[in-house]
């Protein structure tokens, strides 16, 4: 069945609640896979993203791999827990505004009617022998959300590939809040190529749209291996698949077809539409190509905008 994406401000307050809902209900389910990390089938995402990590960043499919990541994750919420509304997605233009509130007062992490606040400072400490690859520096980890409908949420996988019972954290950073805005959305929706597109998201050390929506959250979301243990990674990624959805549409007839980058970090190949792509405990292989279209099977959705 087909669905709509929409932007969390524009869900009504009681669909917002029957979303975070259908996100707790798939935290509660046990795992599809018995005998594993993963406690939970909400942990199953986890683990596969960070399983594989490596060979789905810095990478050409990127975004084909995440755009069917999350639409696996969207089908979970509706097939095993009842979801029948849009699927949010997190439009971080809207709050990266030099003259918008604070971060913190977005409708989007309202205690309330949103997903929870920024960590408690003082309530988290990293585990003493986190390995400092796969776990960013100490301070991108302020303390455990305690406000809000995750506010009691246990994880045990995470942070990195590390297996270990802890809160949900963040830690919010306004510096980079900025870089957000729409001025950088619209250079990369005016890129000429897939090429330039992906730079864009990238950047240049990591500075890139895509790294920077991971980073002013803070926390869990700021680490590449175990960022899906938020749930606001979902939204985060569906607003950067939009972003290329956006571009897509310009010249569908060019662009449906067009992907560039290496298929290993740092390698000198080119991934190509036949390239396959892997959801281990997720979902069958498919490939690049598969997930091009989001108007066709396995996608079958769109954007409300």
């Amino acid at each position: 069945m087909a669905f709509y994406a929409l932007y969390t401000r524009d869900l009504t307050i009681r669909d917002r609640e029957a979303y975070i809902k259908a996100v707790k209900c798939l935290q509660a389910l046990p795992p599809r896979v018995l005998g594993g990390p993963p406690t939970t089938r909400y942990e199953e995402f986890l683990f596969t993203h960070a399983s594989i990590a490596e060979r789905t960043h810095g990478v050409g499919q990127f975004l084909p791999w995440h755009r069917n990541f999350v639409n696996l994750y969207a089908k979970a919420l509706r097939q095993e827990c009842g979801y029948r509304g849009s699927i949010p997605f997190w439009d971080w233009a809207r709050d990266g505004k030099k003259e918008n509130i604070p971060l913190s007062k977005s409708p989007v992490f309202n205690p309330d009617t949103g997903f929870g606040g920024d960590g408690v400072p003082g309530t988290y400490t990293l585990p003493p022998d986190f390995d400092p690859i796969t776990v960013d520096p100490p301070y991108q980890y302020r303390g455990c959300v305690q406000d809000g409908p995750f506010a009691d949420f246990v994880l045990r996988i995470g942070p990195g590939r590390m297996v270990t019972d802890h809160c949900l954290v963040r830690s919010f950073n306004e510096t980079w809040r900025h870089r957000v805005q729409s001025d950088l959305i619209e250079r990369q929706l005016s890129a000429g190529s897939f090429e330039e597109f992906g730079r864009v998201i990238e950047g240049e050390a990591r500075w890139g749209l895509h790294w920077l929506t991971h980073i002013i959250v803070g926390g869990e979301m700021s680490n590449v291996w175990s960022s899906p243990a938020d749930p606001i990674f979902y939204l985060s990624h569906l607003n950067l698949d939009r972003m290329w959805w956006h571009w897509q549409k310009r010249d569908p007839v060019k662009r449906l077809k067009e992907i560039w980058g290496p298929t290993t970090q740092g390698g000198n190949d080119t991934v190509t539409l036949d390239f396959v792509l892997d959801f281990p405990g997720l979902g069958p292989n498919i490939t690049v190509r598969d997930v091009m279209d989001t108007t066709r099977q396995p996608n079958c959705f769109t954007f409300s905008y």
